[in-house]
């Protein structure tokens, strides 16, 4: 990879993680609010289907990555007391000290470290379950950042990716969607956070993404086997469950 490239990958990195930090202390209200709440049985889902694939009633470890404020982790622990699954330890990792302050203060269980997806802080093969919740998008070196999830995790462990994934929106209820997050997301996000250019990023990054098949062959040459992958909301969200094998 030339010089030049590499600077470009690092300062766009650097962009990404400056704008959540600024966007932290509202970042909360703004995904209830633009979500109406979904988000939430979105990522119930998630968590359920992680512990149904993985089928064990005791692990050592639950890593979010990109955790943002620790809502997933919330979501996680909820959900094992409900299944009866003894977790031991949660880690929250993300680059954003912004964010991981928010966390801290919210979210008393957990283990809440500074650090990238592509460079992860978690040792070899110790975690049972990665998370990643509206994360992966933002990972400039998404390739690497699939590679470290493969190693941190134990042998036959899940990553759990949610994401805003490219839809070809061509029906009259997509175009409705589109018009939404194109134009009203930006809107009422800057209004919330006051910072409208963090909000129109969300949509311009969603176009600039992949789609859901070219994120599921990501995640198989990285060494995963796929395990669920279930659209939601219209194609807004997409779910992927994926296995070290």
């Amino acid at each position: 990879m030339g010089i030049e490239k590499l600077t470009n990958k690092v300062e766009k990195q650097e962009k990404i993680v400056s704008m959540f930090d600024d966007i932290a202390s509202t970042y909360d209200l703004a995904n209830r609010v633009l979500s109406f709440g979904i988000d939430k049985q979105w990522r119930r889902k998630g968590c359920n289907k992680a512990y149904e694939i993985l089928g064990k009633d005791t692990l050592t470890q639950i890593t979010d990555v990109a955790t943002g404020t620790g809502d997933l982790l919330i979501f996680w622990r909820d959900i094992a007391k409900q299944r009866g699954i003894d977790v031991k330890n949660f880690v929250g990792v993300d680059p954003s000290v912004g964010m991981l302050s928010v966390a801290k203060e919210k979210v008393d269980f957990a283990i809440f470290i500074e650090g990238k997806a592509q460079e992860l802080p978690i040792e070899d093969e110790s975690t049972d379950i990665i998370s990643i919740s509206y994360g992966i998008r933002n990972v400039v070196d998404r390739v690497e950042a699939l590679q470290e999830f493969y190693r941190a995790l134990k042998p036959e462990g899940i990553v759990v990716i949610l994401e805003f994934t490219k839809q070809d929106r061509s029906g009259i209820i997509n175009k409705f969607v589109d018009f939404g997050m194109k134009k009203v997301l930006p809107r009422v996000g800057g209004i919330i956070s006051k910072n409208y250019e963090a909000y129109k990023y969300l949509p311009d990054s969603i176009e600039e993404f992949l789609t859901t098949e070219m994120l599921e062959k990501e995640l198989q040459e990285a060494g995963f086997e796929m395990k669920y992958v279930k659209s939601f909301s219209m194609g807004i969200s997409t779910l992927l469950v994926a296995q070290k094998v």
